[in-house]
């Protein structure tokens, strides 16, 4: 894991929500041990507790990847949200130790800064590089409209189309992170070692 990892109150807020994990299992096994009680109902909400728990510590986990490679971080935590706010679909991909260049098709050089403006207007509906991926190097938008491979693996949401596909084609084949905003459900998404982490859009990625 990237050594920059200080982002103390979203920190805080995930130890606090453990701990409440921890409580609400605590609960469930005392109930469990009452035959004329059933836990399937606790349980269920053990369940979607600890999905808001995942989402959250993959927001926490995003900023601490992030901030070891790129400076722009905030710029590409509020063009995501905005993103997601409008259901206008995005990919894009950030090079970390491994160079992307064998790996992808690349489109259109852009070499400038990296700003949540121009990457929303890049993911604009009916731009022309609106539907391939853009690379981040450094602070930089090095080009827009590339084409990621696509993963081989069986996804378990079908629902999941080709952007979270070449996500986790790319980063199965290196250490890039990817990330991606769905056009149908505005949900974010990041990807990492191939495997795929939901981000909690409730609240704000960077703090």
């Amino acid at each position: 894991m990237d050594n920059n990892c200080d982002f103390s109150p979203m920190k805080e807020r995930l130890e606090k929500d453990i701990q409440y994990l921890i409580g609400l299992l605590q609960s469930n096994l005392s109930v469990l041990e009452n035959e004329g009680h059933c836990v399937l109902g606790g349980l269920e909400n053990v369940k979607e507790y600890l999905i808001g728990i995942e989402a959250m510590a993959s927001s926490f986990y995003l900023n601490c990847y992030l901030s070891s490679f790129t400076d722009t971080y905030k710029d590409l935590s509020t063009s995501v949200q905005q993103l997601s706010s409008h259901r206008h679909g995005a990919l894009i991909v950030v090079e970390r130790s491994d160079s992307l260049d064998p790996f992808i098709h690349k489109g259109t050089t852009i070499d400038a800064m990296v700003t949540h403006q121009l990457l929303e207007t890049i993911f604009y509906p009916g731009n022309p590089l609106h539907d391939g991926a853009v690379l981040i190097r450094g602070n930089k938008v090095a080009s827009a409209g590339n084409v990621l491979p696509l993963t081989s693996k069986k996804l378990q949401d079908e629902s999941l189309g080709t952007r979270h596909r070449a996500a986790l084609g790319i980063s199965e084949k290196s250490d890039a992170l990817t990330l991606v905003v769905s056009e149908e459900t505005g949900k974010i998404s990041f990807t990492l070692n191939g495997t795929l982490h939901p981000i909690n859009t409730e609240l704000p990625i960077v703090f």
